[in-house]
């Protein structure tokens, strides 16, 4: 029953809400407006509308346009440069988890002097204090993955060492606003629906059968996990299905604040260490190539054979009796999302990098395997890495 909860966010949830943006209190009076390096909220749309918003609540703007799929430290500090070249004075960030992860580190960097790896614990990071407040940050999220507009995290890669990295943790991270509109993620591609909410997914999994859990982060888990395993392979079906595009959304916001009232495990730290040295492979899709050997791991330990029968359940075997159930219904969920096949080789990763991934994990973001049940060991993460291969 012991728990600390902080979210001060305001949620502005639901269809059509972009277009309610200029009636909030904004923190600013001059935005950079940070969306990725591709094309998707110029061609949908969605940063004319966000513009124009700003300009109906009299805010000026400028436009940081580089931010990939896996966010580098290098465009982290250029965008910092670029807000406080510009005069900003918050941050609107417009798209998914990447673009609203670096925004957080482009918000403390504006304000903030030296490098961005000062500040990160793990790894090289010299874990230092951030000294003045960052940037106010409004999300506007466009696709339903990594709950960020929830929390006052980002994960960030260092391009120099390939180190993956969550980045965050300060209270002053937190979005003051975040708009979290499904209609906006109506043009999100099947492949990239699934692979985001199978982020969301894990984010809630995880907090469940971490050590530090707590009645207040069941709560959220364990309903957003039910929302996924039922809605999920609807969106990827139909894009244009607003009842589940919308209950995905819920959930993942849900697996956002879940991970500031609990804490995600080490399967997060191994996916981190795949992307960190193949950038382009997308973070959902890593979860999901190692997801089954690695809970089975946990399972076969036996270290919380209720909960996994728990989620089994919610996921809709009402009759699940057997930790392995979870499992079952982790694959099938995978099979309706056509995702179960994914290939690590399809990405360019070999079987002869596993020990070097394996010791990237534990020496990078050492501090979510603190948060298993019981040790995953440098070999253990090995097997799992050979067991998830194809």
């Amino acid at each position: 029953m012991r728990f600390n909860m902080y979210v001060p966010t305001r949620f502005v949830f639901g269809c059509g809400r972009l277009n309610e943006l200029h009636k909030q209190k904004l923190p600013g009076k001059k935005a950079m407006v940070v969306i990725s390096n591709g094309k998707s909220v110029k061609e949908n749309g969605s940063l004319e509308r966000t513009q124009e918003q700003l300009r109906m609540a009299g805010a000026e703007f400028v436009v940081f346009d580089k931010v990939q799929a896996n966010p580098l430290k290098s465009t982290v500090m250029e965008g910092s440069a670029f807000a406080r070249e510009n005069g900003c004075d918050f941050i609107v960030a417009l798209g998914g988890g990447s673009v609203m992860d670096a925004s957080k580190a482009m918000a403390a960097m504006a304000t903030n002097d030296g490098d961005l790896w000062d500040y990160i614990s793990g790894g090289t990071g010299k874990g230092k204090a951030l000294v003045n407040d960052p940037l106010p940050v409004v999300c506007i999220t466009t696709t339903a993955g990594t709950g960020s507009e929830a929390d006052q995290w980002g994960v960030i890669t260092n391009d120099e060492t390939n180190e993956k990295i969550g980045f965050g943790g300060d209270d002053r991270l937190f979005p003051v606003i975040s708009i979290i509109d499904p209609e906006l993620m109506k043009t999100v591609p099947p492949q990239y629906t699934a692979y985001q909410g199978f982020d969301a997914l894990f984010h809630s999994v995880e907090c469940y059968v971490s050590k530090f859990t707590s009645l207040m982060s069941d709560m959220y888990a364990l309903t957003a996990i039910e929302n996924i395993s039922r809605y999920l392979p609807r969106a990827v079906k139909d894009g244009n299905d607003m009842e589940a595009r919308e209950h995905v959304a819920f959930a993942n916001t849900l697996s956002g604040i879940v991970m500031t009232v609990g804490a995600c495990t080490s399967q997060h730290s191994m996916e981190h260490a795949m992307s960190a040295y193949h950038q382009n492979l997308p973070h959902g899709a890593g979860l999901i190539m190692i997801s089954k050997a690695y809970f089975t791991h946990f399972i076969e330990k036996h270290v919380c054979d209720d909960r996994f029968i728990s989620m089994a359940q919610v996921m809709g075997m009402k009759d699940a009796k057997n930790p392995m159930d979870f499992i079952t219904m982790l694959n099938k969920l995978q099979k309706d999302c056509g995702v179960a096949d994914l290939r690590m080789s399809d990405y360019g990763i070999k079987p002869e990098e596993f020990r070097i991934l394996a010791e990237n994990a534990k020496t990078t973001m050492g501090g979510l395997f603190l948060c298993d049940r019981i040790e995953l060991s440098i070999d253990d993460c090995i097997a799992i890495y050979e067991k998830s291969y194809r």
